[in-house]
């Protein structure tokens, strides 16, 4: 679960910044293109005819997509309206299957990459982008191929029948999340959008009954000032978890559908142990937000006010408790049903094909299971190798994520070298101690002294480098703390 989102402004491009986060995505060995042979295969179905002509025809249908203002690859685009007391949600992902295939070079340097990695100043995408931001993408005013799924909801959202098929859409519009939620505020959303409003929060309930909780923290963009680099956040907005309810709500119909079936992959993520959650409680105590016994813990999360510098350090110590995950590839049902604990259920990938190769087989698996047809060979017989891939291409995002995160600190805190500031101790090692700065939200390790895990301390900065994302700190004697 993503904790930052970090992207660089037009102030801050063709700096000392963005030259570090390059040589960094070249020290990762991160591919920066395409061979030739996938980019003409990319070319070739893109312009081709589509391989599966029996379609519904859903283009009467008003789908429109919610996204990051400017984004191309377009995996989703959605349709609400009312059914009696209830709902009929059209869900319309982007039928990426129909474009590769089975062992030509697009599948095969697909399975080498993984997934989309992502930088605040690049993209490097899983398919070449006359796929991934054209022929593939869910643009609006353009027929494009989907997969649709199909949920009926009671009144209270929850799903009662399911449908999965191969259609043809249009989408009406894309919407930005900023532009969709003035619409919906202003009470000047189509219907379709401002029905988002009312399943949007029902789904939040059914989550906090399971127990779900979500991370979904700030936007943070970096700025370039007269003073050095600077950040600026902006809190989600409520349609954005509405739209990611929706896409939640579909991850777990399909894993009851792969369960169900005996076939399939699933997310999975174990609980937290008992010492983690008493470390993360003793964290949230010395930041001053303490989580008070009896409260559930995605309630506690949903509480925190995400414009506040310690709630964000919470979250980011709550990080630590969503650790673990990874993918379990089955060809017969498991004999327990394993749960996606920050979830609260079984899950699945498969509303994101543009961006994550296990989408692509999921989303397959599914519609063949839902119209009781045999699973194609190409995604049972990939299964097996799907959980090393993914976690390879994962542990690949981390450290790049990683990185850019230490790079990016170290840019905010490069012009107040010297000035001190508090923080919390998040954890003590062999002589050293893992600590968080309270604002700006930033993580460093020091000399661990005596402070415990948990304990507020001053300390000073004694250095930052750009190009490495090292940050030096130092104990600063509580008496003469000044900021």
């Amino acid at each position: 679960m993503p904790i930052r989102r970090a992207h660089i402004t037009s102030s801050a491009a063709q700096s000392e910044l963005t030259t570090a986060l390059a040589d960094l995505r070249v020290a990762l060995k991160i591919p920066a293109d395409f061979p030739s042979d996938v980019l003409e295969e990319a070319q070739e179905a893109a312009s081709g005819a589509d391989p599966m002509p029996d379609r519904v025809d859903l283009r009467a249908v008003p789908f429109c997509t919610i996204d990051p203002q400017g984004s191309k690859d377009l995996d989703q685009a959605l349709h609400i309206e009312r059914t009696g007391t209830g709902f009929t949600l059209r869900y319309a992902i982007a039928d990426v299957p129909s474009f590769v295939a089975a062992g030509g070079a697009l599948d095969i340097e697909s399975l080498r990459r993984g997934q989309t990695l992502y930088a605040p100043d690049a993209r490097v995408p899983l398919y070449p982008t006359v796929l991934s931001e054209g022929a593939a993408s869910l643009l609006p005013d353009e027929d494009r191929r989907a997969l649709v799924w199909r949920f009926a909801l009671d009144e209270r959202a929850q799903v009662t029948d399911v449908a999965l098929d191969r259609a043809m859409v249009r989408s009406v519009r894309q919407w930005s999340y900023v532009d969709a939620q003035a619409a919906v505020d202003a009470r000047m959303a189509p219907e379709s959008l401002g029905l988002l409003a009312v399943i949007g929060p029902l789904r939040q309930q059914l989550e906090r009954e399971r127990g779900g909780a979500s991370l979904d923290a700030s936007d943070e963009e970096i700025i370039r000032t007269e003073h050095g680099y600077d950040i600026e956040r902006r809190s989600p907005l409520p349609i954005e978890d509405w739209n990611a309810q929706v896409s939640l709500l579909t991850g777990m119909v399909a894993a009851t559908v792969m369960l169900d079936g005996g076939v399939g992959i699933l997310r999975t993520m174990p609980p937290a142990g008992e010492d983690m959650i008493a470390a993360f409680r003793r964290q949230t105590k010395a930041l001053g937000i303490p989580w008070a016994e009896g409260v559930d813990y995605g309630e506690y999360l949903r509480s925190l006010d995400r414009d506040s510098p310690a709630a964000l350090a919470v979250m980011q110590a709550a990080s630590g408790l969503f650790r673990g995950a990874g993918y379990l590839a089955f060809a017969r049902r498991p004999a327990e049903d394993p749960v996606q604990a920050a979830i609260g259920a079984p899950y699945a990938h498969v509303t994101a094909p543009l961006r994550r190769l296990v989408d692509r087989f999921g989303l397959e698996i599914c519609h063949a299971l839902v119209a009781h047809e045999p699973v194609p060979a190409w995604a049972r017989d990939g299964l097996a190798a799907l959980p090393s891939i993914m976690g390879s291409s994962s542990a690949l995002a981390g450290r790049l994520d990683a990185g850019a995160i230490d790079r990016v600190e170290a840019a905010i805190l490069s012009s107040r070298v010297g000035e001190t500031f508090g923080a919390v101790v998040l954890t003590v090692g062999k002589g050293h101690a893992r600590v968080q700065l309270l604002d700006p939200v930033v993580t460093a390790t020091m000399d661990a002294g005596d402070a415990p895990p948990g304990s507020s301390v001053r300390v000073r900065l004694a250095s930052a480098d750009i190009a490495t994302g090292t940050v030096v700190l130092e104990r600063a004697p509580q008496a003469t703390a000044s900021s």
